[in-house]
C-alpha cells in the first residue's frame, strides 16, 4: 500500500492538523518545526532531509538517484519530475521511491506509472489531501477477478473459523478473499445483507476456517488465524476494486462448518465456510449468494493466482495446494 505523507514546509498548524485528520502517512518538515509536529499525533513525523533528494535535469541526476535506490535507499524527486525517467527508477527497484506532488492530478499519476507508482507520494497542498487519500490510498490497488463455477458443497462437521470485525462498514459487494490455498481465493461477502434473523453487521467478514489463506495488502497472504487487532485487511469489490481496512476485532469459534469447490479457467480451488445463512459469496453481478442456498452449477467470483508463498510473501518454487 502507498504511503501519503504530507510537505508542511513551512510548518503552518492548521495545515498539519488538517492533513493528519485527512489520514496521512506522515509529516515532512524542517528540524526547528519537528517537536511541534510530533505533538499533534503519533503518526511519523521526518526531517526534510531525511531522504536523498534529486531534481532530475538531466541523466546523469537519474543515473545518481539510480546509485542510490540501487543501495536500498529512499530516493525523493522533487517537483518537475518526468515520466520516462520516473520508469526507468522504478524498472531498476532496489530502493524505495517517492515523488513530490503539487495537487491531485499529479498525485494520481505518480501512483500509476507502470501499473505500480512512487512507493511514497509526498503532497504539498493540505486542502487536496482528504481526496488524493480517497482515490490513491483507500481504493486504487485493482485485483483481477474470475468467474469459478460451483462443483460439490458438503457439510463436514465441526470446526474453528474467523470473523473479522473492521472498523469501517463495508459495502455490498464487497469482502475478502479466501481460500483454501493462496492461488484460488474466493471473494467472502461481508455481512451487509439484511435477514428476517440477523440483523445486518456491515463492519464483519465470517472469512472462514482458521487455516485459510486470506490476500492481504502489498501482494501478501496470512492464515485467517494469524490476523490481529490492529492489522490492515484487504477488502476486494466485484470489480476488482480493492481497499484497505482496518482489524478492529478478530473472533474464533467452533461452529458447523461446509467444504465448498469450484472451478475456473481449468484450476480447481476450495474453501471452508460457516454453515450459517448468513455467509455469503459474490457472483459476478456484484449481489451476493448465501452458502445454504448455492448449488453445483452456480457461479461466484474468484481470484486466480500462481502458488508458493514463504511466510506470506510470494516465492518462486514448485508447490501445488489442495
Amino acid at each position: 500500500m502507498k504511503k501519503i505523507y504530507y510537505y508542511a514546509v513551512p510548518f503552518l498548524k492548521e495545515e498539519v492538523t488538517l492533513a493528519i485528520e485527512s489520514g496521512v502517512d506522515g509529516i515532512i518538515t524542517d528540524s526547528a518545526s519537528l517537536s511541534q509536529a510530533a505533538a499533534l499525533s503519533r503518526i511519523p513525523v521526518l526531517d526534510k532531509t531525511a531522504f536523498h533528494t534529486f531534481s532530475l535535469a538531466s541523466k546523469s541526476d537519474e543515473e545518481d538517484a539510480a546509485k542510490v535506490l540501487s543501495e536500498g535507499k529512499t530516493v525523493a524527486l522533487k517537483k518537475g519530475w518526468e515520466i520516462i525517467p520516473v520508469e526507468n527508477l522504478l524498472a531498476q527497484g532496489g530502493g524505495t521511491l517517492a515523488l513530490f506532488a503539487d495537487n491531485r492530478d499529479e498525485a494520481n499519476l505518480a501512483a500509476g506509472i507502470l501499473e505500480r507508482g512512487a512507493d511514497i507520494i509526498i503532497v504539498t497542498v493540505a486542502d487536496e489531501l482528504k481526496t488524493i487519500l480517497e482515490e490513491i490510498k483507500f481504493s486504487s490497488q485493482r485485483i483481477s477477478l474470475s468467474e469459478a463455477v460451483i462443483r460439490e458443497i458438503a457439510p463436514i462437521g465441526l470446526g474453528h473459523r474467523v470473523c473479522v470485525d473492521t472498523l469501517s462498514n463495508l459495502k455490498s459487494g464487497s469482502g475478502m478473499l479466501v481460500g483454501n490455498g493462496s492461488d484460488f481465493t474466493f471473494l467472502v461477502h461481508a455481512e451487509t445483507e439484511h435477514n428476517e434473523y440477523v440483523a445486518s453487521r456491515p463492519f464483519r467478514i465470517n472469512a472462514g476456517a482458521v487455516h485459510s489463506y486470506a490476500v492481504m495488502p502489498r501482494d501478501k497472504t496470512a492464515y485467517l488465524e494469524e490476523i490481529k487487532a490492529g492489522r490492515e485487511i484487504l477488502i476486494v469489490d466485484s470489480r476488482g476494486c480493492a481497499s484497505v481496512v482496518v482489524a478492529g476485532r478478530v473472533k474464533v469459534e467452533k461452529r458447523p462448518m461446509l467444504y465448498i469447490t469450484a472451478e475456473a479457467e481449468g484450476k480447481q480451488g476450495g474453501i471452508f465456510l460457516q454453515n450459517a445463512e448468513t455467509i455469503r459469496l459474490v457472483k459476478a453481478d456484484g449481489t451476493s449468494v448465501s452458502v445454504v442456498s448455492i448449488k453445483a452449477g452456480d457461479s461466484v467470483l474468484c481470484r486466480l493466482d500462481s502458488a508458493g508463498r514463504h511466510f506470506g510473501i510470494r516465492i518462486n518454487e514448485d508447490i501445488k495446494e489442495s
